[in-house]
């Protein structure tokens, strides 16, 4: 429960800051104007920001409907600059305000706040509806996430209260400081928070898809800088300055900080100290008296609707029988309760009446292809299983362990819509790209066996300056196959294991292999010392070479290879973290690459049919990367990572992780499923 509390106690906490900062401002600024009068317009928008937080949750949770992340991303990012819009314009209310100062405070104050009522009740309400949005939809997606709902709901509530708190300390402190300075003073951290705000909704807006370049990023200290600390938390709660922003984001917080700032400072440098001189107040028209409106009745229509739109959107929008059934699912009962549903994303509770653990598809028995799945549901367990339903034929599949595959009735779906099923992959289907790559992988350790050896022999001779180059020309044969870790076993640690977690690090008898050596070349250490290391590499290469043959390589490894050799890449070699003093990280994750390309080769059949747009994305972002790397060197040079200017670094980051990013669904896409 607690493990789960305290991610969320984060959203409270964060969340609570960015709305809470804005109201106490503006409340104190009506309390010390002496427009109190005018506070219930405040609450009111707070009150209707809640009421729609709520109305949403309840939306969300009794509905079980999901947003898109593009969706839920776009929705935030549009907000979040509406929100901005009228922040910036309450600063420059303010500004006015702290112009006009005089004897007559009152009556130029409420002539400055004759913006209308509007006004106030918008901006209250956008400052912490956002973020009432956003609370409620993080709780959702943990408590969804968690299984449970009692740690993410405490962790928040605690979360909102100690930021209540804090707005509430703000508050009382602004109310006895120098009026004059308190406008200027507040209007400027004002503009620093929208900054932070703005920068954070077009972020969500790249998310979304709505703008460009979310993979071009200026800045990028998430390596170090925890973005989950306490520190790290306040800021991005109180400034939005997050540790990883885009260009664009960069580029609006500091437009938008140096000319809305520009024009504030401008403005108050302006105002002649002084009193106002008085001007006459109009003589009040006559006005028909008017029936006065209850008090209550604007802050009860505000919360009202909200729950009253909910309330309609759970009953009409909420799955109907046919997409709630329950479906049983054992060895001999498969699909029992299943009844053709309507078109649409549809929840079915999925309930293991056999006594043995049990695989679920919902599938096309034509074809076999895969809608949706459950792994390991245990007998006597229900999960949901939610699938997009359109016109077709489905039927359910249930394999039990170690039983036989049992087919259900298949049932006829009539409408429209379109629902992209997963034609599944066997062992078999496999088969043929696992020979292909094992012998890639064979040939290749051949030739890194004569490589390590010419190595041997270089430091052997006492020709270092040519051991360096052939160390390079070695390591990088070995980056390139990537996809065979798996099987290596302990000869990966001995031919490329690193210090971290060594007892004397570099020092260490047990750090060995290819770093070990680089360390020694580029550290000046003598022949001598590195005859030892370089034997004991040139041996752990032939000792693979030989075990290889015999290794079980899972034909499962292939599919999860192609995502992960350039997540190794992004986390060790872009950073420069595995470079022990070659400053040639950029030439193995070049290898890297080279690795990544192989296997999609010998992948490539198998892709063509389940997903013919993703292969022709990943070709054209592989290229990209390639002369990225191909720029990053010239002949047997090549640029330390360090010493790449932002720009380029960015670059280069930017083009892995967008490949990385189209390489994310191939997992998924060949997952082998049992008899499905």
């Amino acid at each position: 429960m607690w493990d789960d509390a305290f991610p969320s106690f984060l959203i409270g906490l964060r969340e609570g800051l960015e709305g809470g900062l804005i109201v106490s401002i503006l409340i104190a600024t009506l309390v010390r104007a002496g427009a109190r009068a005018r506070l219930p317009q405040v609450w009111t928008g707070v009150l209707a920001a809640v009421a729609l937080a709520m109305s949403f949750g309840a939306v969300l949770t009794f509905t079980a409907a999901s947003l898109s992340q593009t969706a839920q991303e776009a929705f935030a990012g549009t907000l979040g600059v509406i929100a901005v819009a009228f922040v910036t314009a309450m600063v420059f209310w303010m500004r006015r305000s702290a112009r006009n100062l005089s004897g007559e405070l009152k009556e130029k104050i409420t002539g400055a706040l004759a913006m209308g009522s509007g006004m106030l009740v918008l901006t209250s309400f956008l400052a912490v509806g956002r973020e009432g949005l956003e609370t409620a939809l993080f709780l959702w997606t943990t408590a969804r996430a968690a299984g449970e709902s009692a740690g993410p709901l405490t962790g928040a509530a605690v979360g909102l209260v100690l930021s209540a708190g804090l707005c509430w300390g703000l508050y009382r402190r602004v109310l006895k400081i120098n009026l004059t300075r308190f406008f200027t003073a507040t209007g400027a951290v004002l503009i620093v928070i929208a900054a932070g705000v703005l920068g954070y909704g077009l972020r969500d807006l790249q998310e979304g898809g709505v703008l460009p370049g979310k993979s071009a990023y200026a800045v990028d200290l998430a390596g170090s800088v925890d973005a989950g600390s306490w520190y790290s938390t306040l800021v991005q709660g109180v400034f939005n300055l997050t540790p990883t922003m885009t260009w664009l984001q960069v580029t609006a917080y500091a437009a938008y900080l140096a000319t809305v700032m520009t024009l504030f400072v401008r403005g108050v440098r302006a105002t002649p100290p002084g009193r106002t001189a008085e001007r006459p107040a109009p003589e009040p028209k006559a006005a028909r008296p008017r029936r006065r409106r209850p008090a209550w009745l604007l802050p009860a229509a505000v919360v009202a609707l909200p729950a009253l739109l909910a309330g309609l959107v759970v009953a009409l929008g909420r799955p109907k029988p046919a997409g709630d059934q329950t479906v049983a699912v054992s060895g001999t009962e498969c699909g029992r309760g299943f009844t053709a549903p309507k078109p649409g994303r549809r929840t079915f509770q999925m309930h293991n009446t056999g006594t043995r653990t049990s695989e679920v598809y919902l599938i096309d028995p034509s074809t076999s292809a895969v809608y949706g799945e459950i792994e390991g549901l245990a007998p006597g367990t229900t999960r949901d299983l939610v699938a997009t339903v359109a016109g077709g034929t489905y039927a359910w599949r249930c394999v039990p362990t170690g039983g036989t595959p049992v087919t259900s009735k298949a049932l006829r779906v009539s409408g429209g819509g379109s629902a992209r099923p997963v034609v599944p992959v066997s062992a078999h289907d496999l088969a043929a790209p696992l020979k292909a790559y094992r012998a890639y992988v064979e040939r290749g350790l051949t030739t890194l066996v004569g490589q390590t050896r010419t190595l041997d022999h270089d430091i052997e001779a006492g020709r270092l300056g040519r051991a360096r180059t052939d160390w390079l020309t070695a390591h990088r044969t070995y980056a390139s196959l990537g996809a065979a870790y798996g099987t290596f076993e302990d000869f990966d640690r001995k031919i490329d294991g690193r210090p971290d977690g060594l007892v004397n690090g570099v020092r260490d008898q047990d750090f060995t292999g290819f770093l070990r050596v680089e360390h020694g070349l580029w550290h000046g250490e003598s022949a001598q010392h590195l005859r030892a290391p370089a034997r004991q590499l040139a041996d752990a290469a032939e000792g693979l070479r030989k075990a290889f043959p015999s290794q079980a390589f899972d034909p499962g490894d292939l599919p999860l290879r192609a995502h992960e050799i350039l997540e190794n890449t992004l986390q060790f070699e872009l950073t420069g973290d595995t470079d022990q003093g070659s400053g040639t990280t950029l030439a193995t994750a070049d290898a890297n690459l080279a690795g990544t390309r192989e296997l999609l080769t010998v992948l490539r059949p198998l892709l063509t049919g389940r997903a013919p747009r993703l292969l022709p994305t990943v070709d054209a972002d592989a290229a990209r990367l390639q002369r990225l790397l191909d720029a990053a060197h010239d002949g047997a040079h090549w640029t330390p990572v360090d010493r790449l200017d932002a720009a380029g670094r960015q670059r280069l980051d930017g083009a892995t992780g967008q490949l990385l990013e189209d390489l994310a669904p191939i997992p998924d896409l060949l997952e082998i499923r049992k008899s499905a």
